[in-house]
């Protein structure tokens, strides 16, 4: 492909845009088709614009012709069912018939580890775990993963994502540690994390790179290999304050999920688990296939995301 032509859906959502940047930063020429729902944005970052919805199988009538890459990157993970299944499942299986309409040769999905479930998960790989999703939204998102999968795509599940634009992951700590105002279970649990700009790296590696990485279908994981420590993870929060230092005391899991319980907060003892639990898987493969390294790491990244954050708090995603 001398001058690619990408398509990103997505395109606006947390790590859509982050792709759209480091596709636009790119020395070599690309041609980015960038797919929203939403209003034409501010900042595109070069690409041209596409209104579309995977909840509205005809609208994505055509946005994949002449692609040769399809970035698909738009999800749905609030708690309508209904929409989860017709963005997640639904929507992503009529935009894999729409590219593969079009004979797009290369189809990246980006998926989520919470279809393994409630874990714990110590250091897994792919294909050492079922999935076995427990929320509607991590279910319809494993369901979006066939289609992508027949059609001889990459699937990539990452862990919890974090940086500026992040609604989850960090705001789900504050919300949590307010109710739960202690160490947890001495703050032992690991769990896979990655930065939204080094996710973005990855994916574009992977969509453009040559070689294996041209060659690569099936499932990777797509978070940093380095498994983060729960503690480690708070300590840096505090220290960029985000969170208020992390007291000496620490709770057994017993007194965390029932001080959790007894004092109101949108973080649900499901949610709570996932973040302060095992839940770490392997990661090392993709990166290998992308030729690029996986960086120092997300807790290195917290500082430019520190502001957002603070401002953010522990508000609910909307």
């Amino acid at each position: 492909m001398s001058t690619p032509h990408v398509v990103v859906t997505g395109a606006t959502g947390f790590v859509g845009s982050v792709v759209l940047r480091r596709l636009a930063g790119r020395d070599q020429q690309v041609t980015v088709r960038a797919v929203s729902r939403a209003q034409t944005p501010a900042d595109l970052s070069g690409a041209r614009w596409v209104g579309a919805d995977l909840a509205d199988a005809p609208s994505l009538r055509g946005v994949c012709d002449g692609a040769d890459v399809l970035l698909s990157l738009a999800s749905y993970v609030g708690p309508d069912a209904d929409r989860c299944t017709a963005v997640n499942s639904a929507g992503t299986a009529a935009l894999v018939a729409e590219a593969r309409r079009a004979g797009v040769g290369r189809i990246i999905h980006l998926s989520t580890c919470a279809v393994y479930g409630p874990g714990p998960h110590r250091g897994q790989d792919v294909g050492e775990l079922m999935p076995a999703p427990v929320s509607t939204a991590s279910g319809s998102r494993l369901a979006g993963e066939g289609p992508v999968l027949d059609a001889g795509g990459l699937v990539l599940r990452a862990g919890l994502v974090l940086g500026r634009g992040d609604r989850w992951a960090v705001p789900a700590l504050v919300d949590a540690f307010r109710r739960v105002p202690a160490g947890w279970g001495g703050g032992a649990g690991l769990a896979s994390f990655v930065d939204v700009d080094d996710l973005a790296r990855l994916i574009v590696a992977l969509a453009l790179g040559g070689g294996a990485a041209a060659d690569a279908t099936g499932v990777l994981h797509a978070h940093h290999p380095e498994p983060v420590r729960n503690r480690d993870l708070m300590d840096a929060l505090a220290e960029h304050r985000v969170l208020p230092a992390r007291p000496d005391a620490d709770w057994s899991w017993r007194s965390c999920l029932d001080a959790l319980a007894a004092t109101p907060g949108w973080v649900s003892e499901r949610q709570f688990t996932l973040l302060a639990g095992d839940h770490w898987y392997r990661a090392d493969a993709a990166w290998e296939l992308a030729g690029i390294p996986p960086g120092p790491g997300p807790l290195s990244r917290i500082g430019p995301a520190a502001q957002w954050y603070r401002e953010r708090g522990g508000v609910a995603p909307g």
